[in-house]
């Protein structure tokens, strides 16, 4: 019977993840936004925090300069300064990043510019008008999801580790896999549900400014001009770029990771 243990910590492991997966839902849906949200127009850097944070701004903000000749992205990698008379404080953080010397790595260009105070405002700004979620939020929907999936693979490797144990001939193998899959049936269940009814899981976006979003992609989506442009480099990343020496330049991309740098092909 020393397979129940692994049975009772695999129907822990699975309940708790789904509590706080049907928690962190509820607070979702509960989230007031402020009262100015539905007469609120996104602006382009505001769709690209909510779309896919920091590092998504400073893509937008890089390739937006870039469309206007006044930053220079080179298929090496390397970033070049044409204009160091940024227009706005988006801009000015990225020269600033460049540094005095008008050309860098686009990598820690991307990085520094992203930790920046105009990036920091404008969080705080979608933050306080129930647009976007805090940075890091344990509690999120999407934080949930991930959980709910560790659980599953949990669940599975507690199973097979409970197959594994040597077991008397009155306790069918198949009986107790079948105990397995009932904590299986429910992590895989509420990852189903919670797909059907709130997929996407936004990571920084809360429910109204998601909505913003998808009205703002509709809108361009009418219009065939360098805004429509951008607003899918703001919303689907530097994936959306359809030239091809703008795409090789990002394609040099350096990924941070903590106090290192990850080559990425």
């Amino acid at each position: 019977m020393f397979w129940v243990l692994f049975l009772l910590s695999a129907w822990a492991v699975a309940g708790l993840a789904c509590l706080r997966l049907c928690l962190a839902a509820v607070r979702a849906a509960a989230v007031e936004p402020h009262a100015a949200v539905g007469e609120h127009t996104l602006t382009l850097y505001e769709a690209a925090f909510l779309s896919g944070g920091p590092r998504r701004v400073a893509d937008l903000t890089l390739v937006s300069m870039a469309r206007q000749r006044r930053l220079l992205l080179a298929h090496t990698g390397w970033a070049t300064v044409v204009d160091p008379c940024g227009r706005d404080d988006m801009e000015r953080s990225v020269i600033g990043a460049i540094g005095p010397g008008g050309q860098s790595r686009i990598a820690p260009v991307r990085a520094a510019a992203a930790a920046a105070d105009a990036v920091r405002s404008l969080a705080d700004r979608l933050v306080g008008a129930g647009l976007a979620v805090p940075d890091g939020d344990a509690g999120g929907v999407a934080a949930g999801v991930r959980r709910v999936r560790v659980a599953a693979v949990t669940v599975c490797a507690l199973g097979l580790v409970a197959l594994a144990l040597p077991l008397p001939a009155t306790e069918p193998r198949l009986l107790i896999a079948l105990w397995f899959a009932l904590p299986l049936a429910l992590t895989l269940g509420c990852l189903a549900i919670t797909r059907m009814e709130i997929h996407p899981y936004a990571r920084w976006a809360s429910p109204a400014g998601q909505r913003l979003v998808g009205a703002l992609v509709r809108q361009a989506d009418s219009t065939a001009d360098d805004r429509t442009f951008l607003t899918s480099v703001a919303v689907r990343g530097v994936h959306a770029i359809g030239e091809p020496d703008l795409r090789a330049a990002f394609a040099h991309r350096e990924r941070y990771a903590g106090d290192h740098w990850e080559r990425r092909a």
